[in-house]
C-alpha cells in the first residue's frame, strides 16, 4: 500500500483505539443517553463517524466498479480538501447530511456491538485500499457531499479531521457522566 495512505490509516485506526479505551469505561444506559434536546449521545456521534467512512468507501467502490474516466486529483482537489479538513478544525457548525444524521442514527445499540462492528469496517477500507491499483491515487475517485471531489488520500485526510472534530464532541458528552464503578478519570 502507498506509504501516505498507510500513515493515514496507521492514524485514525491509533485514534479509533484511543476512543473505543475513553468509551469502554462507560455502561450503554450512559453512551445511549442524549445530553440535551437535538443533541447526539457519545454512540450516536460514534455512529455518526462510522456511518461516514462506510458510506464514503461504499461511494468509491461503487464509482470504480464501472471503470469511469477520472480526472487526475490537482491544486483544486487539495484545496478543496483544505478548506473542508479547516472547517472541520474550527467552532463553526454546518448541518449533517441526512444519511448520516438525526432518525438514521440509533436510539440504542451496544457499545460493544458498534466497536466490534466499526473495527470490522476499518479492516474492509484497509483491505480496498491495499488492493487499489497504484495509477489511480492521484485521481478525483471520492466525492465529498460539501468539498466535491478529492483523491483516496484526500478522503483518509477528511476522515481524520472529521474523526477529531468528533472525538472532541464525544469526550464533551463523556465529561459530563461518571464511568461506571464510579472512577472519575484523571
Amino acid at each position: 500500500m502507498n506509504e501516505k495512505l498507510n500513515r493515514e490509516l496507521q492514524s485514525l485506526d491509533k485514534g479509533l483505539s484511543a476512543l473505543l479505551k475513553e468509551m469502554k469505561v462507560y455502561s450503554d444506559d450512559q453512551l445511549n443517553r442524549s445530553h440535551g434536546e437535538g443533541k447526539w449521545s457519545a454512540i450516536q456521534i460514534m455512529h455518526h463517524l462510522m456511518m461516514s467512512e462506510r458510506y464514503s468507501l461504499k461511494y468509491v467502490q461503487k464509482k470504480l466498479s464501472f471503470n469511469p474516466e477520472l480526472k487526475k486529483a490537482g491544486f483544486k482537489s487539495t484545496m478543496r480538501r483544505l478548506l473542508v479538513t479547516s472547517y472541520l478544525g474550527s467552532p463553526l457548525k454546518i448541518k449533517a447530511p441526512e444519511a448520516i444524521s438525526g432518525e438514521n442514527l440509533p436510539d440504542f445499540v451496544s457499545f460493544w456491538d458498534s466497536a466490534k462492528s466499526w473495527k470490522s469496517q476499518r479492516e474492509e477500507l484497509r483491505a480496498y485500499l491495499e488492493q487499489l491499483p497504484n495509477h489511480l491515487l492521484d485521481k478525483e475517485i471520492y466525492k465529498h457531499p460539501f468539498a466535491g471531489r478529492l483523491s483516496i488520500l484526500g478522503m483518509l485526510r477528511f476522515f481524520n479531521a472529521h474523526f477529531k472534530r468528533h472525538r472532541k464532541q464525544v469526550r464533551r458528552v463523556l465529561k459530563q457522566m461518571v464511568p461506571v464503578g464510579g472512577y472519575v478519570k484523571v
